[in-house]
């Protein structure tokens, strides 16, 4: 598996825990970091760094965006896929947009469940229909 792949991984695990803790996201990381067990990719840390401080605009867009589907309604593996998703897809200029929705519906075919790969493709492809709008 890639790098970026383990870290993106990673970044989810980090998100998951820290949502089903209720801690911040930035607690867990550093405790995570200070474990190194295993060890914390750089790209881990940029992607949970990235999604806290994007967190209000990326919920936002996903709550509007996800058709019928309140944040509290999707499985909170889902949720902090699409973040990680949108976040790559709206602020990480070095990732193409295809990869970005591409590693989340594998990282939703691999962690959740057989209806999510579908579900993360669809509002994260709306999401970059509108893309040039929302970063206006």
């Amino acid at each position: 598996m890639p790098a970026r792949a383990k870290a993106r991984k990673r970044a989810v695990d980090v998100l998951y825990e820290s949502e089903l803790r209720g801690r911040p996201r930035q607690t867990t990381l550093a405790e995570r970091i200070a474990a190194a067990d295993p060890p914390v990719p750089e790209y881990t840390v940029r992607l949970v760094e990235g999604v806290d401080e994007h967190a209000d605009r990326i919920d936002e867009l996903l709550e509007a965006y996800s058709q019928g589907w309140s944040l509290d309604r999707m499985a909170p593996v889902d949720r902090n896929i699409l973040r990680i998703g949108a976040y790559e897809l709206l602020y990480a200029n070095d990732v193409p947009d295809v990869v970005a929705i591409s590693e989340a519906v594998r990282l939703a075919r691999e962690l959740s469940s057989d209806e999510a790969p579908a579900f993360v493709n669809g509002l994260l492809a709306r999401l970059l229909d509108l893309k040039p709008t929302l970063l206006a």
